[in-house]
């Protein structure tokens, strides 16, 4: 893996490090605390839904790694390494599950190298590399030395797709990527939603995005949907993040405040 260092600007808020800085963490920079802090002065329910996100990762890595038997994990946009990272998960569930993370921050890649190690009879391994350039992860021999694209492959896009403007861009990014996975392969999604905001919220949250104070475009349901063409959705199908297999009663919520969609499907 090359350093990339030089890239690393401590001035521009990055989506990494601001979700570290939701989930509490140190590894973070002014910039992107004081973007973390913008967007929460309007949507003061953020760091609701960050939590929210983390938890329907585990539940995810866990039905794929136990129900449904997959023992390979491309997790895209991984962000900084916390409390249950996939291979974590996964590999609690089945210790012979690999993982590979792909992610554009070279912060994370530093952290990464240093925190993140598999079970002696899995592994894990990192790429520096950008979502918006797919060509490029699936064409990296690290994938190949760590996975095996002959096998199925759970395709991991875990707030991630909202940082893209273009619809139809991530669309083709998605077909891209789960194209190049055999029969058996699975997508999981989560991501962003004004579904449920009201007039002004949807109002607050354009200005955010035309400003550039915000960096998340979300999509309607019907938008999240579309991702999965050709691909059989696990139930409940397309729900919001509290609603994916909870374990156990889902307590009241405000949906505006989670706003998140989540999704899993085969490929079949």
């Amino acid at each position: 893996m090359s350093d990339r260092a030089v890239d690393l600007d401590p001035t521009v808020a990055h989506p990494a490090r601001r979700y570290d800085y939701w989930l509490g963490g140190k590894d973070n920079f002014a910039a992107d605390r004081a973007s973390g802090d913008a967007i929460e002065a309007r949507f003061p329910d953020v760091r609701k839904a960050v939590l929210a996100n983390r938890a329907v990762l585990g539940r995810m890595t866990r039905f794929l790694a136990g129900e449904a038997g997959i023992r390979q994990f491309l997790d895209i946009g991984t962000g900084l390494p916390t409390a249950d990272n996939t291979h974590e998960v996964a590999q609690r569930v089945a210790p012979e599950s690999r993982v590979l993370y792909i992610d554009n921050d070279p912060l994370v890649m530093t952290h990464a190298r240093a925190l993140l190690t598999g079970s002696a009879a899995g592994r894990t391994d990192y790429i520096e590399a950008d979502l918006r350039d797919p060509g490029s992860i699936l064409a990296d021999p690290r994938l190949r030395n760590t996975l095996d694209l002959g096998r199925p492959v759970a395709l991991m896009l875990i707030a991630v797709l909202h940082f893209l403007p273009d619809r139809e861009r991530e669309r083709a990014i998605v077909r891209e990527l789960v194209a190049a996975l055999p029969a058996g392969s699975y997508l999981a999604v989560t991501h962003a939603t004004m579904d449920y905001l009201d007039e002004a919220g949807r109002a607050a949250a354009t200005r955010m995005l035309e400003s550039g104070v915000a960096d998340t475009w979300p999509s309607t349901r019907d938008e999240f949907r579309e991702l999965f063409d050709g691909l059989e959705l696990v139930e409940p199908g397309v729900v919001l993040l509290p609603e994916w297999r909870p374990d156990g009663a889902v307590a009241p919520y405000d949906p505006a405040a989670i706003n998140m969609w989540a999704g899993l499907a085969r490929k079949p």
